[in-house]
């Protein structure tokens, strides 16, 4: 926490193709070593995947599977009396979408797919339908969050 001033929020600029904050953050999110132009078609190339595969338009399949996989609780850990407890917390709407972007990424760069565009789309479409690595990953965090109800008390 800092002492003096807190850090101003950055504003992100919308992509070029969508005018969508969120789909510019997933970009920027992608990215690897500032190579902006690779994530960026990669992106557009699975939306194109996706857009092909379902009848509905790319945009709202990716914006209907971030918020399938976006998570409503998690645990913190909490030291009382020298015990450290799981303690389940609400989490707030900037970290949820982080949270759920990071667990589509991870879950699509692990896939068996050729290409970064085919892995994504896969990925996305998973989300969509509620199923796949990134959905396990949020059930399993709210899992763990209710398996710990009883230390609920402990939040501050």
């Amino acid at each position: 926490m800092p002492r003096r001033k807190v850090a101003a929020k950055r504003e992100i600029l919308s992509d070029s193709r969508y005018n969508n904050k969120l789909v510019a953050k997933f970009i920027n999110c992608m990215m690897y070593d500032g190579q902006k132009m690779v994530a960026t078609r990669s992106f557009y190339d699975a939306l194109d995947v996706l857009g092909e595969k379902h009848g509905e338009g790319a945009l709202n399949v990716f914006k209907t599977a971030i918020d399938n996989v976006k998570p409503v609780l998690e645990v913190k850990s909490r030291r009382v009396g020298g015990a450290t407890y799981q303690v389940p917390v609400e989490i707030r709407p900037e970290r949820r979408v982080s949270l759920a972007i990071r667990w589509i990424l991870t879950a699509a760069r692990a896939r068996k797919e050729k290409t970064v565009a085919e892995k994504l789309a896969a990925e996305l479409a998973d989300a969509f339908k509620n199923q796949g690595t990134s959905i396990k990953k949020k059930e399993d965090t709210h899992k763990m969050a209710e398996a710990n109800q009883a230390f609920a008390h402990y939040r501050w």
